[in-house]
């Protein structure tokens, strides 16, 4: 399904019923990266997956993008929606939207779920994203793949699951250079954890052990900055987590939602 936002066409899909859950995607994903998810909690929840500016069957425009802008792509999707609140769940940059989302509209969000993500990056980050756009830019998106891959995946899993990391490496391919560069550039800028205690809704950070993209010690800096948060640490998983170790993924989350249904 498609609809106007913020001055743009956004896809997204809605599955099941009960409370609604939204679900936010990695860079260079899109919302299929929660098909393990949505199929374990549409039965109690109805699961609203939609594809970030730049991403997947949504518009690419030319950056470029803010967090402040796409959290407001996603408030303009939930009042096209008639959804006045939510659950919200984001990975990686799909956190970060979160994040924003929380702190700019603090009464829509009835939880928060943050996953292999980051309230700030150190001083090298801006650099290190910097140097990943201009290498979509010259050379597209097909040279990013395989260290994208290593970041996001354990070796044990790129081996044991050729299928899944296709069907990501597509994934990555078919994202817009446009897409990916805006958005990039957006998430380099991420910079949140001295406001991370305004956040009213209950939150719940997970993070793979493994994961080097935005490790542990990133999501021990939330917790710490947010009293109250819970931590769930998923052993023998990296960067992609509801990917790499579905089971445990969603039974943490279910939990959570289910406390605070």
């Amino acid at each position: 399904m498609q609809a106007r936002t913020n001055g743009i066409d956004t896809h997204y899909t809605v599955a099941g019923s009960g409370p609604w859950l939204v679900l936010g995607h990695s860079l260079a994903c899109d919302h299929t990266m929660w098909a393990p998810q949505i199929a374990a909690l549409s039965p109690q929840y109805r699961v609203l997956a939609y594809d970030t500016r730049g991403h997947g069957r949504s518009d690419a425009p030319a950056g470029p993008y803010t967090l402040d802008m796409l959290a407001d792509d996603l408030k303009a999707l939930l009042d096209g929606l008639g959804i006045a609140q939510c659950h919200y769940a984001g990975l990686s940059m799909g956190g970060m939207i979160g994040q924003t989302f929380a702190l700019k509209y603090p009464d829509v969000l009835r939880t928060l779920t943050l996953a292999d993500t980051t309230s700030a990056y150190p001083p090298e980050g801006a650099a290190m994203w910097a140097d990943r756009i201009k290498t979509a830019r010259e050379k597209g998106m097909a040279a990013l793949v395989e260290g994208t891959l290593g970041r996001w995946f354990t070796a044990a899993f790129r081996q044991s699951h050729p299928g899944e990391i296709d069907r990501v490496s597509k994934l990555i391919l078919g994202t817009p250079v446009e897409g990916y560069a805006g958005c990039g550039a957006a998430i380099s800028r991420i910079d949140v954890t001295a406001r991370l205690r305004e956040i009213a809704a209950p939150v719940l950070v997970i993070c793979g052990d493994q994961d080097g993209g935005t490790p542990p010690a990133m999501s021990h800096q939330i917790q710490q900055a947010r009293s109250g948060t819970e931590l769930f640490i998923i052993r023998d998983a990296s960067h992609i987590s509801n990917l790499e170790k579905p089971e445990a993924f969603t039974h943490v989350l279910a939990d959570f939602l289910a406390r605070h249904r």
